[in-house]
């Protein structure tokens, strides 16, 4: 599903040239509960974004479900994330003036689903969240909790091939993350393919594998 083959990214810092990423490869297949750690400046947003197609690599290959991403146009590359990525952010990224069921829709306006199948999916994907009855509710009127849930719905409204989770547990408690961990693993566990980011040793262990990145490298871990 996810192939990274000697990719790096190179960013100009003032005079300084940093490598971000340095000939990183990587294989997830389908299916597959992965988390990849690293502190602060290690790469692990730069691989992130890569992996999201939300930013290409300066060099190497990287295959999404075999195709190479590098010679896609913006255009191209955001048809791939709407309709192969869900995405799931620690800030939750959702619109405060619009309700729960709103933002769950967002994604299958932008992909010109019809009214009554986009009724009927963020219905299903809010149930699957246990949100049904907070639908109608503002992101300002619902917990940190719920807000991710919320976005996890709107992550799985399109039916992606993977979920792509950045730091999803890091503005919740302990209590909360570890709820926002329980749903992940059923997810898994339902057939989604779920790569998480992280820097927390806790969730990143509750993946069934983990990478280690730093300074741009990646390295297995043993679990």
């Amino acid at each position: 599903m996810i192939e990274l083959r000697d990719v790096s990214k190179i960013y100009q810092v003032g005079e300084e040239r940093v490598r971000a990423l340095d000939h990183a490869s990587l294989h997830i297949a389908p299916h597959e509960f992965v988390s990849i750690i690293g502190p602060s400046g290690s790469g692990k947003s730069t691989l992130m974004n890569i992996i999201g197609c939300l930013d290409v690599a300066d060099g190497g290959t990287y295959l999404l479900d075999g195709i190479p991403i590098e010679s896609y146009s913006e255009n191209a590359l955001a048809l791939v994330r709407n309709r192969k990525i869900g995405f799931v952010f620690q800030n939750f990224n959702l619109i405060a003036k619009l309700s729960a069921e709103e933002n769950v829709e967002l994604p299958l306006i932008y992909q010109k689903v019809g009214r009554a199948e986009r009724q009927q999916r963020v219905s299903e994907a809010l149930e699957r969240v246990g949100l049904s009855r907070r639908a109608r509710h503002l992101p300002t009127e619902l917990s940190g909790g719920q807000q991710q849930r919320v976005a996890i719905a709107r992550a799985l409204v399109t039916r992606p091939s993977l979920i792509l989770a950045d730091e999803p547990t890091g503005n919740l408690d302990s209590k909360t993350g570890r709820e926002i961990m329980d749903m992940f693993r059923e997810l898994h566990d339902q057939g989604n393919t779920i790569v998480l980011i992280t820097h927390d040793n806790d969730i990143a262990r509750q993946a069934k594998r983990i990478v280690h990145i730093h300074d741009g490298h990646l390295s297995e871990v043993t679990v």
